[in-house]
């Protein structure tokens, strides 16, 4: 029996089955005996988002393209986070598609944080939203040096 709503067609199926992607928001339905669930795509994005700073020698994510790059600015006037900068998702029915670029921290292992990386966000995201992830692509784009942390300028009071 398939059912038709505002902005989703589903088709019934076992309970807590993921069902159907919306082809305008690519959001997950998920339904069970007691109601639909939906998760929309940028939760996916954080829940990827976090699961990366989980990675040890992983420095931060950078956003994709202006639009994350001003979203940045604004959430860093305004004191806020944005956990899925650097993270673009694709919600299909049962799969996601991961893209991220971050920076990853001078003198660690590429490989073995990319290794990682994947493993965590395909976990998180299957624990949280039964969604298997297909791929992660990874793009490293800077390298983080401690020494790039500026130590803090010494007080230089011209009076006392």
């Amino acid at each position: 029996m398939a059912t038709k709503t505002a902005n989703t067609t589903s088709t019934s199926v076992k309970p807590d089955a993921v069902l159907a992607s919306n082809a305008h928001h690519n959001q997950v339905i998920l339904q069970g005996d007691h109601g639909d669930t939906t998760i929309q795509p940028h939760v996916v994005a954080k829940i990827a988002g976090i699961a990366v700073r989980e990675v040890p020698g992983v420095h931060g994510l950078v956003p994709f393209g202006a639009g994350q790059t001003l979203a940045r600015v604004a959430r860093q006037v305004t004191g806020s986070e944005y956990r899925d900068l650097g993270v673009n998702v694709e919600v299909g029915k049962v799969e996601a598609a991961i893209d991220l670029r971050i920076v990853t921290e001078y003198g660690v292992s590429i490989p073995s944080i990319a290794a990682q990386i994947r493993e965590n966000v395909s976990r998180r995201i299957m624990e949280m939203t039964g969604l298997r992830v297909k791929e992660t692509n990874i793009e490293v784009v800077d390298l983080w040096f401690a020494d790039d942390e500026a130590a803090p300028a010494p007080s230089s009071s011209r009076v006392e």
